[in-house]
């Protein structure tokens, strides 16, 4: 699979725009159903989704620093914030506006953006019952998928290696091998589903 980071922009771009043309559909009680992330309706995952666009960075240190350098802390404020002062339709416009951004997250380059941005639409597509990103675009996520990321949301794969149905995505060392969707592996493999669902 080709992972250049052409590639992998072209891939951030699209998913951008896909999302973005989804959300620019919902109704407003979809905007305040709760997403896959606890505490956060659609409308915060959307904020937050939006935060490289909003933030410079000496506001985000100024920002870690208020929450006493807790990021999670930080960006649920954050996500809350916007929520609350912007409109549906400006955070859809934010969105589109920024397509192009060059934004990567610290130490994760273009593959971090990328995921950041398939993971969190999961958010909300999955419980508005939304279409995901295509299988290869979610195997992309998935290739950079190793024990920091499982440490990092907190999953154990005890012992089995998560292998998709619908692309070559393959999770896990372990011997044990279990078939899903590529969608099904990323929501295991974030904490957004038990791997026994």
């Amino acid at each position: 699979m080709e992972t250049t980071s052409a590639h992998l922009t072209s891939e951030t771009r699209a998913e951008r725009e896909r999302l973005a043309g989804l959300l620019g559909d919902l109704t407003p009680e979809q905007w305040d159903m709760p997403s896959l992330c606890d505490g956060w309706r659609v409308r915060e995952v959307v904020a937050h989704m939006t935060m490289p666009f909003r933030t410079k960075p000496i506001g985000v240190m100024a920002g870690l620093v208020r929450a006493g350098f807790s990021f999670n802390r930080y960006a649920d404020r954050d996500a809350r914030s916007a929520a609350r002062t912007m409109s549906e339709a400006e955070l859809v416009d934010l969105l589109r506006r920024n397509i192009d951004h060059p934004w990567r997250p610290p130490g994760g380059g273009q593959a971090g953006a990328l995921s950041h941005d398939v993971i969190h639409g999961l958010d909300f597509t999955e419980p508005l019952g939304l279409p995901s990103a295509p299988a290869e675009r979610l195997a992309l996520v998935l290739a950079s998928t190793g024990p920091r990321q499982l440490k990092h949301f907190g999953v154990d794969l005890g012992g089995r290696k998560l292998a998709a149905t619908d692309s070559d995505a393959v999770v896990g060392e372990g011997s044990t091998v279990v078939a899903m969707t590529s969608k099904d592996v990323l929501l295991v493999v974030t904490g957004r589903r038990p791997i026994g669902r």
